[in-house]
């Protein structure tokens, strides 16, 4: 069976630890190298990698890496007992809110960014979750 790994690109390791500890409650595993670490506490483990803005995003080119806000297709949307809570905690630890928290079929989401422009979703399902959508 596949496994889901996260990797999320950020300029300066520390600045993405200090983040995605604070904000999520994740601690480190392991330490590949400066520029390579593992942070387990969610379903799947998520791991931060150094890479330059400025940096072609692959070696065939097409974009180049950045760090302010910016749009992408994919980005993780993190279920949450308390989403009020988890809002505040992520705020503090540097998250950006994006638009104001709204309430769904399937229960309570709000949109936000880490301090690097990654965008992600905290969500709180309610007792139907997606089943809500049918």
């Amino acid at each position: 069976m596949p496994k889901l790994l996260l990797n999320i690109d950020v300029p300066d390791m520390a600045a993405g630890i200090a983040f995605y500890t604070a904000a999520f409650g994740l601690h480190v595993g392991r330490r590949f190298d400066d520029d390579f670490v593992e942070l387990l506490g969610l379903e799947a483990p998520l791991y931060l990698l150094v890479k330059p803005e400025g940096r072609a995003i692959a070696p065939a080119g097409g974009d180049t890496r950045r760090y302010e806000r910016h749009w992408s297709p994919i980005h993780p949307d993190i279920v949450v007992d308390d989403l009020d809570a988890a809002v505040s905690v992520a705020v503090a630890a540097g998250a950006i809110v994006e638009a104001p928290t709204r309430e769904a079929a399937y229960g309570r989401i709000a949109m936000l960014a880490d301090p690097f422009g990654h965008g992600f979703c905290l969500i709180q399902f309610n007792a139907e979750g997606y089943d809500a959508l049918n």
